[in-house]
């Protein structure tokens, strides 16, 4: 990658994708007139993280040893610098992506922003996990609608 080594790249990904969470927390609580005008911005971290994601892989993977077709491949393959960042940069790109989703979903079903801000923080620590705290917290929300709707 040029003059950049995977160290300083590290160095410039965690920030932006950091500042990608900050936004999503600071546009759920903007009005909604402000949020359908900026809705968009939520996808520019998660892409320029995407594009560093090409780049590291494109550098790094060819000459990297291991796959993806054995555990024991995919160990080795992790055990480099080039090919551990890109990994590094797959979950920070896709989590934030994950939580872009959120917060589109969670404004359009208008589930409480205190609720899904918590979701944020395990999706990105946690992808997976926030991404299931998220699902359960929307089902609760639709049951309790459907419930609400059904006492009316």
């Amino acid at each position: 990658m040029g003059t950049l080594s995977p160290d300083s790249l590290f160095n410039l990904a965690n920030p932006a994708a950091l500042s990608g969470w900050i936004f999503l927390i600071v546009w759920l609580f903007l009005p909604p007139a402000r949020q359908r005008q900026t809705r968009w911005v939520g996808l520019v971290v998660p892409l320029l993280l995407s594009c560093l994601y090409t780049a590291v892989m494109l550098t790094y993977f060819a000459d990297s040893e291991g796959g993806f077709d054995s555990l024991d491949n995919v160990m080795l393959l992790f055990t480099q610098p080039g090919t551990v960042l890109a990994g590094w940069v797959h979950y920070l790109a896709f989590d934030l992506f994950v939580g872009w989703c959120i917060a589109l979903d969670a404004t359009h079903r208008r589930i409480s922003r205190w609720v899904v801000v918590p979701c944020f923080g395990f999706t990105f620590m946690l992808g997976p996990m926030g991404l299931l705290l998220y699902a359960a917290t929307r089902a609760a929300y639709s049951m309790r609608i459907d419930t609400q709707g059904d006492a009316a």
